[in-house]
């Protein structure tokens, strides 16, 4: 799960806009995707699929969402991926319904990390066995599929049982979840808010749509230096106890919390490298 581990923004782009990627790039987010699915119209997908690829032999730091696995496109994404001399360290796969699928997408790709998307209610209904496969690494919300799916706004209320079914099928397997991108562009007090309440929920990270939204998205998720340094502190304190039940600021310090204490320090040290 390395792949994903300090993960916290990951900004889409457009796979029929090259010229966006270096841009993206350059917003600072921990991943930029790029997008082969809904962003790209049907005539481009070829064209897409081959500036994608070329784009993520120069940096890793691109991540690539094919087509679902139940069209033509995505399964010409996924050989087109099989058959090149480099692939980017994440996939994303929409629309997963089964985990059926990610076993198919592992017998062709061995060597890269799947984010699954669950974007409809039978997804939801099998998020948990989809999380559990192998090289699974993360897996996404896709709220704005599943929210046309039950006829609701893609808000936060509307889909709060869905996106807490989801968060929770993630922490079964051990797999970090991240949420839907804000889609509302001028609203920044909005994605605050949003971005908030995702990470108090248990999600580890939430995606964008545009560069603005990045520095907005570490300042919720990215531990602060307060945070991190606290989690020093009680990493000695539990050690100084023996690994004893102690008292730390004003709370009881038991090994579940010097667990959480010890992912604020393992993502403090992947962001700060």
């Amino acid at each position: 799960m390395s792949q994903a581990l300090g993960l916290q923004s990951m900004l889409f782009v457009p796979g029929n806009r090259p010229e966006r990627f270096a841009k993206a790039l350059a917003s600072g987010a921990d991943l930029v995707c790029i997008d082969l699915e809904d962003a790209v119209p049907a005539d481009a997908k070829d064209a897409a699929r081959a500036a994608a690829l070329d784009a993520a032999r120069g940096d890793p730091r691109y991540a690539i969402r094919i087509n679902g696995l139940t069209t033509r496109d995505g399964l010409a994404d996924l050989l087109a991926l099989a058959t090149a001399d480099y692939r980017p360290p994440l996939i994303l796969i929409p629309k997963v319904e089964a985990a059926h699928e990610i076993v198919i997408a592992r017998s062709v790709i061995v060597d890269v990390g799947f984010v699954p998307l669950i974007e409809t209610v039978k997804g939801l209904a099998c998020a948990d066995a989809i999380a559990a496969e192998a090289q699974v690494v993360m897996m996404m919300f896709g709220g704005g599929d599943l929210s046309a799916q039950l006829g609701v706004a893609l808000a936060w209320d509307p889909l709060f049982v869905a996106r807490s079914q989801f968060v929770m099928a993630c922490a079964g397997a051990g797999v970090p979840a991240m949420d839907v991108p804000f889609t509302h562009l001028n609203d920044t007090d909005g994605l605050r808010v949003e971005a908030e309440k995702a990470k108090a929920l248990g999600f580890a990270a939430k995606s964008a749509i545009h560069p603005a939204q990045i520095e907005v998205l570490h300042s919720v998720f990215r531990p602060s230096a307060e945070a991190i340094a606290e989690a020093y502190e009680a990493r000695d304190a539990f050690k100084a106890s023996g690994g004893a039940a102690v008292r730390f600021k004003g709370k009881m310090l038991e090994a579940p919390f010097m667990r959480a204490y010890e992912h604020v320090i393992a993502i403090g040290e992947k962001t700060n490298a």
